[in-house]
């Protein structure tokens, strides 16, 4: 009868730090016939030297010379960074942390490679991120954090490719700055908070000026406006009077003349100017107490007569 693998659990294995284990997938004994898991690579030696990897499902394998010497998971491995201290450009010790997302592509040379892959990538991640915190001041530590998680990300893929491990990701987890820093940055903040809510001010004042200023402008054109339209109409109301006072006199003179021409008009008009003569007289006497007359105040038809011949 065909025997199942029976497997052996194996001590906790030290992964990055004292406080941080991961139990590794515990060593299989060679029982002939043996059942892979699937998304895990079975390292296989035989008498001592690699012979190759067992793919998920059936596998045999021959007893006494055939050892499975690795198990390597090919799932995504997720690893926190423990917290370190680095020194940014402008001389401020920060201290952060972060996570590692990776994943094995290569078994073998997770296997043969490096002697523990995954402590060794999490030491790349400390160290480069030390050195790319080395290029970037305080302020651009906070504003560029996906370009300095990509960095990383790139850093560790071109040392990581000779242990057949590709770094997904990288987070930034927390990031502790000194109290003092702390201090001095939160006064910035309010500092370029009331530098905004001064600057916002001063421009609503000046709008606020602005317009003001245009809606006097405004208020002061459309008066002098009305101004112009009110003196065009009195000139044009005035030239139109003048010009029906003067068609009126045209007019009165023709009568006049075409009366004067007819038969007794001489002593119609006569009559005409001594009446007006009488009334010159008394509305003087109305006005006034000193009167002037004319020599010949009493000849009237003589007075008539110098009228006429005028």
């Amino acid at each position: 009868a065909v025997q199942l693998a029976q497997t052996q659990r194996a001590a906790p294995r030290l992964w990055v730090t004292p406080a941080q284990q991961r139990w590794a997938s515990s060593l299989p004994m060679n029982t002939l016939v043996l059942f892979v898991p699937q998304q895990e690579a079975w390292v296989v030696e035989r008498m001592g030297r690699f012979h190759r990897i067992l793919e998920p499902g059936l596998n045999f394998l021959i007893p006494l010379l055939d050892r499975i010497r690795y198990v390597q998971s090919l799932k995504e491995i997720v690893i926190d960074v423990p917290e370190q201290s680095a020194v940014s450009l402008d001389n401020v010790t920060l201290q952060i942390d972060g996570v590692l997302y990776l994943r094995i592509l290569d078994p073998f040379k997770a296997s043969y490679g490096v002697e523990d892959p995954e402590y060794a990538v999490t030491q790349l991640a400390q160290t480069t991120m030390r050195s790319e915190l080395g290029k970037l001041t305080l302020d651009k530590v906070f504003r560029e954090r996906e370009s300095l998680n990509s960095n990383i990300v790139h850093s560790i893929n071109q040392a990581s490719d000779d242990w057949g491990i590709r770094c997904l990701r990288y987070e930034i987890k927390d990031i502790h700055v000194p109290p003092r820093v702390k201090e001095s940055m939160q006064m910035q903040v309010e500092a370029e908070r009331k530098k905004r809510a001064t600057v916002l001010e001063s421009e609503g004042t000046r709008e606020a000026a602005i317009n003001v200023a245009e809606g006097r402008k405004q208020a002061q054109i459309l008066a002098s406006e009305g101004e112009k339209a009110e003196r065009i109409n009195n000139a044009n109301g005035e030239a139109q009077a003048v010009l029906l006072k003067a068609e009126a006199k045209s007019k009165a003179i023709r009568v006049l003349s075409e009366a004067l021409s007819e038969q007794n008009g001489n002593a119609a008009a006569s009559l005409t100017v001594a009446e007006q003569y009488v009334s010159a007289f008394s509305n003087l006497a109305k006005e006034s107490n000193t009167i002037l007359l004319p020599t010949n105040a009493g000849d009237m038809s003589s007075m008539v007569t110098q009228v006429f011949l005028a």
